[in-house]
């Protein structure tokens, strides 16, 4: 069973880091493959929606830049479950989570449709007032619902409920691996 887990955050010792880490340390617990990815360090950038809006993506579910979107897709492709884990920034994910999956989506819904069916963790970490964690979490969503795959959780971790959701974390890692393995499936 691999997982991968796709983060964003410019800081890789702050609210969004340690969610990931609560939640890989879950994950650890059990046989799952684990492929963490920290798109901040990657070179992403966004859609230019060519081809008046639908370019190469929707003609060869390819996208004709030649960055590191292709290599991360494919190890979505590969995955048995995905979590995506971003900082909130104006009720918002990262502008690196939205370039990501803003081609993403270009590709799996006028093309591909590999990431259809998978299983999903969300998980928005606001470190100011949290009040932008649930409409994050909502926009998260609503991109994968347009590439059919499904969230079986939407986790906000804020500042003020941070002593508590951070251990929580390790039990969601844990449970998402075994549910991954036993097929559970949620029906909406």
């Amino acid at each position: 069973m691999k997982i991968a887990v796709l983060w964003s955050s410019p800081n890789t010792d702050g609210l969004t880091a340690a969610a990931k880490d609560q939640f890989l340390s879950g994950l650890q617990k059990t046989d799952a493959k684990i492929e963490e990815i920290h798109l901040n360090k990657l070179q992403i950038e966004h859609c230019e929606a060519c081809g008046r809006g639908w370019g190469s993506c929707a003609v060869t579910g390819n996208c004709w830049k030649k960055d590191d979107f292709s290599n991360v897709y494919e190890k979505l492709v590969q995955a048995d479950g995905i979590v995506l884990v971003s900082a909130v920034y104006w009720h918002d994910i990262t502008e690196c989570m939205k370039a990501f999956l803003d081609r993403l989506r270009r590709c799996e819904t006028a093309h591909n449709h590999f990431l259809s069916g998978k299983r999903c963790i969300l998980i928005a970490c606001a470190g100011g007032t949290g009040l932008g964690a649930i409409e994050c979490l909502h926009n998260m969503e609503e991109t994968l619902k347009h590439m059919g795959m499904r969230a079986y959780d939407r986790i906000p971790v804020i500042r003020y409920n941070k002593e508590y959701m951070l251990p929580a974390l390790v039990a969601a890692g844990e449970m998402y691996a075994e549910r991954i393995v036993s097929g559970f499936d949620m029906q909406y």
